[in-house]
């Protein structure tokens, strides 16, 4: 890591002009949150593995920027020639440049891993010191990353209408008319999803993303597909062709802006003289020809591009396929509770497994039982459970199920202290092993042909404290109470966080991440546009009907133990007795299902309407998954389902001094 650093330094020494810093995103070209291992670049320098951060390289100094799911991660995986700094606690990266460079230096940058937001926000904040943004014309990095990972060629796959629910011509006449009601006469579409989505394809470029590494253009009249044309078969060509799309090379896309931004960009058809074909609905108006704005999304689009484009000319908002790709149409509904019912019987099935080697191995007292196990490894000192084997059997369960096509991410399977590692990535070589006096949390998921799963449940298979039963019961309140969430339309996500916390901020905890994310539909595992969170850009999307949202709240101990539960609900219109303002009322329906261990619930701690939620629930994951699972699954669901009763029936407390205070009346 030293000698990486010295040689980054030499670099930014000898560059014109010399550079006091440089900066290393995380982002590939396409502002994605997962990259490719060619494209782990801030992995590289820093050894941070974390999805999330950033890093900074000084003459002097070498700093990280993450936020608080890998606070604890980064702490151990970043050496002495590093200082984190903690994104919401530590000055933000831009206001420390400008705090702590010299005036007037030049701080570098590649500009296709930026985005125009981060990059205009950047330079804002250089303008009092006359500091510069230098754009590289070279990643510093790759030039002294060795033996970096090679490009892969992976198929581009055509996803089926049976699963996509829509056609590409009618993604293409909705997206032409919000350019036409934009007066932009093009767009420009880097977000990989976004691509994927819009054309109906998928790939493998990206570890558990089914997405191609591949740009678009879309005009009032015409539609580019950037992409290596090695990753192409015939069907696809065909397929392409027959959609009024023209193929081509991934690298003619900074070229190709170029064109779009002089009104030069005209399909190869066109050029020959022949009639371009487009399968559009929209009818062309005369004067729309003289739109002359570019459509691009600040967020998602990198500031390269950007500066090839007319600053006046371009149209800085929010991409239309972002809220057109999160609002599911009827077959992706569908097709996501279908995955997630073939999915929770894998997660039964992982539960009821793990089990019985829990008792066997470890002498555990089992999923059921509080009493304390022997607590010993039976005869067979060879047999051992760790996170990695665990997670390895559950990728096992899940891919037995119909339309499995991989992972969603990387399984967090973490024991004990671990669990507090909010996204924690076991090793098989470094991996805990499993621990019947410890709480093992597992959060996971899958991609499959008709939608993409998340979920997250928290164990212990010997005796939990009293404590660790009094937070398990705290995150499950919080996560009942957003899930039972009424709210008008219009309501934003950072409007609903609180409900998640309450429970959890009357002891005094919290947890650092967001509570809910959007899910794609066969697509990323996080989705934007909307979002469940304290942060501000979950202000910017309502939440509407048809939309996938998780509900996940969580509490985590340093170095003791961590507590998540998680299931997806989808978002949709709900029955009120009054419609107040005419606005219109939402509700959550829960897409997941699996049980919730009793035995980490206080049920003194539950109301009356909690006990029956949790009941009604775990009745509707028997019926559900029953007929997916053998008849020892069967029965060990159905012990772990069966209804519950607080022994003081669900009055709180503060229930029962007001009960007292009636009965006194």
């Amino acid at each position: 890591m030293e000698d990486t650093l010295g040689a980054l330094r030499s670099l930014m020494a000898s560059h014109s002009p010399p550079l006091a810093a440089l900066v290393v995103p995380s982002e590939d070209y396409h502002q994605s949150e997962y990259v490719s291992a060619r494209d782990k670049r801030r992995e590289f320098v820093s050894g941070f593995t974390g999805s999330a951060g950033l890093a900074l390289i000084t003459m002097k100094e070498a700093l990280l920027w993450t936020d608080g799911r890998y606070f604890l991660q980064a702490m151990k995986e970043l050496s002495d020639q590093w200082k984190l700094m903690r994104i919401g606690e530590d000055p933000s990266v831009d206001v420390w440049m400008a705090d702590n460079l010299p005036r007037e230096a030049a701080i570098g940058v590649d500009p296709w891993c930026v985005s125009i937001d981060t990059a205009q926000r950047w330079e804002l904040a250089f303008a009092k010191k006359q500091q510069k943004l230098i754009q590289t014309s070279q990643n510093l990095v790759d030039e002294v990353w060795e033996n970096r990972p090679p490009l892969e060629v992976s198929p581009v796959i055509i996803h089926p209408l049976e699963f996509a629910g829509r056609s590409v011509t009618d993604k293409l006449n909705d997206l032409r008319e919000k350019l036409i009601k934009q007066k932009a006469r093009g767009i420009i579409i880097t977000a990989l999803d976004e691509v994927a989505w819009l054309y109906n394809i998928r790939g493998t470029d990206v570890s558990y993303c089914p997405v191609v590494h591949a740009f678009a253009i879309v005009t009032s009249n015409s539609a580019f597909f950037y992409v290596d044309r090695r990753k192409l078969s015939s069907e696809v060509n065909s397929y392409m062709e027959e959609n009024g799309i023209e193929i081509r090379e991934y690298g003619a896309l900074s070229a190709d802006v170029t064109l779009l931004a002089s009104n030069q960009l005209n399909p190869l058809s066109a050029i020959k003289g022949a009639q371009t074909e487009v399968k559009s609905d929209v009818e062309i108006n005369p004067r729309e020809t003289d739109f002359d704005l570019i459509w691009i999304d600040p967020g998602s689009c990198c500031y390269a591009l950007h500066s090839k484009l007319d600053a006046d000319k371009v149209l800085l908002q929010p991409s239309p396929l972002a809220l057109a790709k999160a609002i599911k149409n009827p077959v992706e509904l569908e097709g996501l509770k279908k995955a997630h019912i073939r999915d929770g019987a894998a997660v039964v099935q992982y539960l009821a497994w793990l089990d019985i080697q829990m008792q066997e191995i470890y002498g555990a007292s089992g999923y059921f039982l509080e009493g304390i196990g022997v607590n010993q490894k039976n005869h067979m000192e060879t047999l051992k459970l760790t996170e990695v084997s665990a997670s390895d059997k559950l990728e096992t369960f899940r891919a037995s199920k119909e339309y499995f096509r991989g992972l969603s991410f990387r399984t967090i399977s973490s024991v004990g202290p671990n669990a507090a590692i909010i996204h924690y990535a076991p090793h098989a070589e470094t991996c805990a092993e499993f621990d019947p006096d410890r709480i093992y949390l597992f959060d996971s998921g899958a991609q499959y042909l008709d939608g993409t799963t998340d979920i997250t449940r928290t164990v212990h298979f010997g005796k939990p404290s009293e404590h660790e039963k009094a937070c398990y019961t705290a995150v499950l309140k919080g996560h009942i109470a957003l899930g039972n969430a009424r709210f008008p339309n219009g309501t934003n996500g950072q409007a609903l966080d609180i409900l998640a916390r309450v429970p959890l901020w009357k002891d005094g905890l919290d947890y650092r991440h967001g509570t809910g994310h959007g899910i794609g539909s066969y697509l990323n595992v996080h989705e934007g546009p909307h979002m469940i969170s304290f942060r501000p850009q979950a202000q910017n999307v309502p939440l509407q009907a048809s939309m996938i949202v998780t509900d996940e709240p969580g509490y985590y101990e340093d170095d003791n133990f961590g507590i998540r539960l998680e299931n997806v609900l989808v978002i949709k219109e709900a029955g009120t007795k009054f419609n107040f303002a005419d606005k219109g009322y939402l509700s959550f329906e829960h897409i997941t299902w699996a049980p919730y261990q009793r035995k980490l619930i206080e049920l003194s701690l539950l109301t009356r309407e909690e006990i029956d939620w949790l009941n009604g629930y775990h009745s509707k994951c028997r019926e559900i998954l029953s007929p997916y699972l053998n008849e020892s699954e069967k029965g060990w669901l159905k012990k772990a389902t069966e209804p519950v009763e607080s022994e003081n029936s669900g009055l709180l407390e503060e229930d029962c001094d007001m009960k007292n205070i009636l009965l006194m009346w």
